[in-house]
Formats: structure tokens, sequence, C-alpha cells
């Protein structure tokens, strides 16, 4: 659209009460509207939020009553109770002696720590499945082996062309 350049003051009061009369209506319409919307906006924020769950401890059996005369036993360490909140099975004393020795740049250390650690079935390192795609492969057992039912005549050794990119075709390259 090009420029008008007969511009006017009849044609410029038109535009400036076509401008007003705008601002006007926008202002009426966040006057009326305004809190719904944002209402809504505050709503769906909400239902973005992630939904935090309390952590459940486990219940522990009651103490026997102590015996009349004996000292007052002491009270739980905070370090004692971390382990109950963990998701994860305590680690063995020999895998974790593996974080000490060394350092990752020479593939010891914490390097060897983990490749020990991921070897571990998923069920002896959780507690529980964490989350629903341990749910897929939670206690299946080992892996039963497939045997490949292939024949010679089916089989390509290799998708590209052995002589090349732009050499003519060989008759071998072509599964028939």
């Amino acid at each position: 659209m090009s420029r008008q350049l007969n511009m006017d003051t009849l044609r410029q009061n038109f535009w400036k009460e076509d401008y007003l009369r705008e601002k006007m209506l926008r202002c009426e319409w966040h006057r009326k509207y305004g809190s719904l919307v944002k209402a809504k906006q505050k709503a769906k924020a909400a239902a973005r939020l992630p939904l935090k769950l309390p952590t459940l401890q486990p219940t522990a059996p009651p103490a026997p009553p102590p015996a009349p005369g004996a000292a007052p036993p002491k009270a739980p360490s905070p370090a004692a109770e971390a382990p109950l909140q963990s998701e994860m099975c305590p680690v063995l004393p020999a895998t974790r002696a593996l974080l000490y020795e060394g350092i990752s740049h020479d593939f010891q250390g914490r390097y060897r720590y983990l490749s020990t650690r991921k070897l571990d079935l998923p069920e002896t390192r959780y507690l529980f499945p964490i989350t629903t795609s341990f749910t897929y492969g939670w206690q299946l057992g080992p892996p039963a082996k497939q045997e490949l039912v292939s024949c010679k005549m089916c089989r390509i050794e290799s998708f590209f062309r052995k002589n090349g990119a732009f050499a003519l075709l060989d008759p071998r390259d072509l599964a028939l």
C-alpha cells in the first residue's frame, strides 16, 4: 500500500477519531474482561506446575518400653535416616571403594565406579521402579538369545557399492 500524500485536515481528523475510538474500545474490553483473562492465565500456569507429592517414610515397629533403671536411648542421627529416603539400594563396599582409586581421566575412579554400577540390573540398584519407563523392563530376567534365520541369497553385506560411488555397477552389488 502506498503512502497517501494528499492528507488534508478532514482526513487527518478522521484518522485521529478512528485511532481514539479503537483505543477506547480496547480500554473498555480490558476493563470488562481483563480480570477474567488474568484468572485463566493463573489457572493455566498452576496446571502446568508439576505436582509435588510428599515422600512417605516407612513405618517402624513401635519400640519396646525401656526397662526401669536403664539409661534413656540416644536419638537416631539424621545421617542414619538418609538411606531410608533414598530410592536406590545401598552400594556394596567393594564397588564404593572404586570411587576413591585413581581419577576418571585414566579410566579409574568415578569412571570405573559408574561402569561397574551400570552392569547391575535395575532391580538390584533401585528399590522400586521410579519412572514409567522402568516398568517395561522391570524384572524381565536375562535376555533370551534369538537365532538369526537368514539365507545367503537374501543377505547383502553392505549397502554401499564395493567399487566406489562412481564405478560401473558390479553384478555382485545388486540384490536380485
